[in-house]
């Protein structure tokens, strides 16, 4: 019998069912298997062939402290390339390959006495009338002297609070003895701490004014700790979600802690408190989302106020500068924005504004481009290839000049497996060296991030898998995109062929499964003799190379799988890699037997130094009857 070709559609798709996403072929004998695919795993397209995504390897190895949500790189004028890296706990500035902690200060009091200990433990209690101090927070104790055979001049994080006047916090050894002391000590306070996954929140006080049933109060969740940051020249000027906005001057070293932007010399009204920040392209504007109303301390999350021009200090509006301010009027609170051209494109909860330099008297004025448009998150849009993409929290969407709801072969398989309550920690990113978008997302039963999906923007296709990150960035001043795992440590992407996180090399699993494909009209058994692979292992390193192949038969869709072993047939192939010059070669043809009215298709590898490409296989099948013998 001939060999027919088995021609897949690129990208996956699970808007249909799995038998709907085939495409019938001919009844002749001569037909063409075309299917489509149905699920992946570290998987991607070039040029509508799926081949397994690069490795990942720790930048360096050291750690941080906390979870990283966000990342940020620029370089200083006499060429330091740096990376700000936010985390729930701290703040860092990353410089090849070494973490400086720049977390900001809170407060610095002076203490008399202030530590009690217990013999033979090494927990320490602190007294500090109105700490204001959250469990996690960091504390660096100096000039103090011995307690309890203990010197605790050192940076501390705090394990509980007892009350407002004093917490525990955990010594390096155990105290030889019981004692209250320590004589005068200096207590720095870096900035509280913040939530590394969205906690749930009931009660009075939870939610918007408005929110909920009067005296009943409401549900709402407690803000992971997220940062927006950008550079302004060689510093950096960042903000916690909800906190105060803070400046890091690269003249004053990497051991010097940023500053609150309002302690800096000529400061005139800059906010104190802020939901998102940012720093226009269009001549330097530093931008204040969801900030407190001018003269006031009180937040208005639909309020966006901007500075001077090149100025981080000056926001008093006055005839002589450009600073100003506008309330938006659609949402209730701006969620985040994406500098795009000549524009900012600004997300609020309901509705997209497009902002544009006007120059004076109004400065920067604002036009809703799209309404009734949702968000999932401060992180869920980016801008690729001159394009805005962003995750609604129920369809994707793009800007290119004007809003449309982005086609998604993935939409309703991924939010059916999304775990909403957890939507702040949804984050994009780019990935421009494969023409494609990353979301990565909390699963249906999962509170930290464990799933994602592409798209492939060139090619309008998609595909997804699972994979734990917490934040991701792509900058042509990088040589590989870079990501947070939960291991404390930022990894390049696409660097050789295996999963390095922990320093040591483990495989890679990667698959693509095909829906289901009918044998001639679906009606008819067919009976498969052999494979002939078509298959690269270009840039693979280990000496050789292989994948699975597997032919999955069903007796009719909906029937669940045939076992060919059963009836003395196989199912499984493994193909090689035999020789790589003069040209590549491979296993040529791999014998099987088995039986079905239709057939899922599926390739896969998990090893060491794999590489692998998909092209067209071909099946040698024949007409087995109505019936079948299965």
């Amino acid at each position: 019998m001939p060999l027919q070709a088995i021609r897949f559609r690129p990208g996956v798709n699970r808007e249909q069912t799995q038998y709907t996403s085939k495409t019938v072929g001919t009844a002749s004998a001569n037909f063409q298997v075309t299917a489509g695919w149905y699920a992946s795993q570290n998987v991607r397209f070039r040029q509508g062939f799926p081949e397994k995504i690069g490795g990942w390897h720790p930048i360096s190895t050291f750690t941080y402290q906390g979870v990283c949500r966000s990342l940020f790189n620029w370089s200083s004028l006499d060429g330091n390339y740096l990376i700000g890296v936010g985390t729930n706990l701290k703040f860092y500035i990353n410089r090849g390959g070494t973490y400086y902690d720049i977390t900001p200060v809170r407060g610095v009091s002076t203490l008399t006495n202030p530590f009690t200990t217990v013999n033979t433990s090494t927990t320490v209690t602190v007294s500090h009338t109105a700490h204001g101090a959250l469990v996690g927070d960091f504390v660096t104790f100096s000039g103090g002297s011995a307690v309890g055979g203990l010197t605790l001049n050192n940076q501390y994080q705090i394990q509980t609070i007892i009350n407002a006047n004093s917490y525990t916090i955990t010594a390096a050894s155990a105290a030889t003895s019981s004692a209250t002391g320590g004589g005068t000590v200096t207590a720095t306070y870096q900035i509280n701490v913040g939530p590394a996954i969205e906690v749930p929140l009931v009660g009075w006080g939870a939610g918007y004014w408005g929110a909920g049933t009067w005296g009943t109060g409401t549900i709402s969740n407690v803000s992971l700790r997220l940062w927006s940051q950008a550079n302004f020249g060689q510093d950096l000027i960042f903000c916690p979600r909800g906190g105060a906005i803070y400046y890091w001057s690269y003249a004053g070293g990497f051991s010097t802690a940023a500053v609150n932007a309002t302690t800096l010399s000529g400061a005139s009204d800059v906010p104190t408190i802020a939901n998102f920040i940012f720093v226009s392209d269009a001549s330097r504007f530093v931008f204040a989302f969801g900030a407190n109303t001018l003269g006031t301390s009180t937040q208005d999350p639909m309020l966006v106020r901007w500075s001077d021009q090149e100025s981080v200090t000056q926001w008093t509006p006055a005839a002589t500068n450009q600073a100003g301010d506008i309330r938006l009027s659609r949402g209730s609170q701006i969620i985040g924005c994406v500098q795009n051209r000549q524009e900012i494109v600004v997300f609020t909860d309901t509705s997209v504004y497009s902002f544009q330099y006007i120059g004076t008297p109004g400065v920067w004025g604002s036009n809703i481009i799209g309404d009734n448009i949702s968000i999932m998150g401060q992180n869920a849009a980016v801008l690729a290839a001159g394009v805005t993409y962003w995750m609604g929290i129920d369809k994707f969407y793009k800007y290119s000049g004007t809003v449309t709801t982005l086609r998604c072969d993935l939409r309703e398989y991924i939010y059916a497996n999304i775990n909403q309550s957890q939507s702040q920690q949804i984050f994009s990113g780019t990935n421009e060296g494969f023409n494609e978008v990353w979301w990565f997302y909390c699963s249906a039963n999962s509170t930290t991030v464990d799933s994602y999906v592409i798209y492939n923007y060139q090619d309008d296709i998609w595909s997804y898998g699972q994979m734990a990150r917490t934040a991701w960035i792509d900058s042509t001043a990088l040589t590989y995109p870079i990501a947070g795992t939960y291991n404390n440590t930022l990894v390049y992407h696409e660097y050789g062929l295996n999963d390095n996180t922990t320093g040591t090399d483990y495989p890679i699993d990667s698959y693509i499964q095909s829906a289901e494909f009918d044998i001639q009209d679906g009606d008819h058994f067919g009976f498969v003799k052999r494979i002939v692979p078509d298959v690269t292992f270009r840039k693979s390193t280990t000496s050789n190379p292989q994948v699975t192949m597997t032919l999955i038969p069903m007796q009719n869709s909906g029937s669940g799988y045939n076992s060919p072993q059963a009836t003395g047939g196989t199912n499984i192939a493994t193909i090689n890699r035999t020789a790589t010059a003069p040209i590549e070669q491979f296993t040529g043809q791999v014998f099987i037997r088995l039986r079905g009215r239709q057939m899922i298709f599926q390739i896969e590898g998990n090893q060491l130094g794999l590489q692998w490409q998909l092209g067209t296989p071909r099946i040698e099948i024949q007409s087995d009857g109505r019936r079948g013998n299965t």
